[in-house]
């Protein structure tokens, strides 16, 4: 079996190359918004898009044209799959999949692909041959040998690279391909989870899975330092051109951004990790995040209530990345021939695991679960993940005697 594996690290180009790809990133965000303009403006007047051939055959005429001829200075492959993706995003906006596209501005996600494995070559030679430390290598077509940190080793063959710049630093993604063996499909042991927002997760074992002391200080204080990072910005805003100060500014809001979710990722990883490790199946509720978290705000016409309140639910909720936690977990438990099920979320909360009556009274407040008709108590969390778990059983119930009747 192939397994495709990405592996991320920090960058250290000299001011040279720097420049180089700031300049290359220009270029292909050109291209991405030339492109769009045209794309809108033919919709606009009710005429077929531009297929990816098409704009590919522009893309050629743009590089050898005296108005756009700068492009030919930087790479093609960047600026072709710029247009790949900007045909990709246009379609899932036609076809309500995601948001129609927009154009980028300067310092909005710069990103370069070069997907031709031939043309970036690693070089994880630690010393030179006088002995001492050296960085590793990158070579990046037209910018050269570029030092990075190597945080751990590279393992498979080399597929494509993205270098990308966020919060002012650039790093580079590489993308391998490895052979593995097959993982052995695995059915136990199993458990169910209940996302919340008071305790992050609590498993149908009563376990509940919450950062540590350390890393909520950490993260309060992150935080905190993000809006005073965003109060100092406010003052340096101004119309028009923007000064210096405030473009400095921007970027220390921006990194003080990635510092809030490099300390969340950090958790995802971590919790994902040890349920992958220790569980085969994990039940979990088929929440629609994007639903839950719409805004409250209304129409002019038809004005929403608690506006103020739904809003910093919705933050409380966002700040969970339980979209993210359970991708990582779904991906490290098909790595291990495990599998993630998701359930119905009806009734789950308000249902009384040992006599399975629903009802709203039930949760008298946010922690305690007391059944009204047979007066069984546990903690509101952990009877909803005994729901989860005797549903995700149900369901698979279900599954396995409808393929077997398929069988026959």
């Amino acid at each position: 079996m192939k397994t495709i594996q990405a592996f991320k690290f920090r960058l250290c180009p000299t001011p040279e190359q720097e420049d180089l790809l700031s300049r290359y990133a220009g270029c292909a965000r050109f291209v991405w918004n030339k492109a769009l303009a045209l794309q809108k403006g033919r919709l606009d007047a009710g005429m077929p898009l531009l297929s990816y051939g098409d704009l590919a055959k522009l893309l050629t005429l743009w590089r050898a044209s005296n108005e756009s001829g700068f492009l030919a200075l930087g790479p093609v492959h960047p600026q072709q799959w710029a247009l790949k993706f900007l045909d990709r995003a246009i379609w899932d906006g036609l076809t309500k999949k995601k948001g129609f596209p927009r154009f980028k501005k300067k310092g909005g996600g710069d990103a370069l692909r070069f997907p031709d494995a031939l043309q970036m070559k690693i070089d994880m030679t630690e010393k030179d041959p006088d002995g001492r430390n050296a960085f590793p290598r990158i070579f990046v077509p037209k910018v050269g040998w570029v030092r990075f940190r190597k945080s751990r080793e590279i393992v498979g063959t080399l597929r494509n690279a993205t270098v990308l710049c966020k919060a002012g630093r650039w790093s580079v993604s590489v993308q391998t391909e490895l052979e593995s063996p097959e993982p052995i499909a695995r059915t136990a042991p199993e458990i169910a989870l209940d996302l919340g927002v008071a305790t992050f997760a609590t498993t149908s074992s009563g376990v509940r899975i919450h950062p540590t002391p350390e890393l909520v200080m950490a993260m309060k204080a992150a935080e905190k330092k993000l809006v005073w990072e965003q109060r100092k910005l406010s003052r340096k805003y101004r119309k028009g051109p923007k000064s210096r100060n405030y473009r400095k500014q921007k970027i220390h809001v921006a990194r003080a951004h990635e510092r809030v979710s490099n300390m969340r990722l950090d958790f995802l990883h971590k919790a994902s990790t040890s349920i992958g490790e220790t569980q085969a199946v994990v039940y979990v509720e088929d929440l629609k995040i994007q639903n839950m978290t719409k805004s409250a705000r209304g129409t002019r016409e038809n004005p929403g209530r608690n506006v103020r309140q739904k809003a910093g639910l919705n933050r409380s909720l966002l700040s969970q990345g339980w979209g993210t936690f359970l991708s990582l977990l779904e991906s490290k438990l098909l790595r291990r021939g495990g599998r993630l099920v998701r359930v119905n979320p009806r009734n789950t909360s308000r249902t009384c695991f040992a006599c399975k009556h629903a009802a709203a009274e039930n949760r008298p407040d946010q922690a305690t679960f007391r059944c009204v008709l047979c007066g069984y108590e546990d903690h509101a969390d952990a009877n909803a993940a005994n729901n989860i778990l005797r549903a995700g059983h149900a369901r698979s119930a279900c599954l396995e005697e409808s393929s077997s009747k398929f069988v026959a």
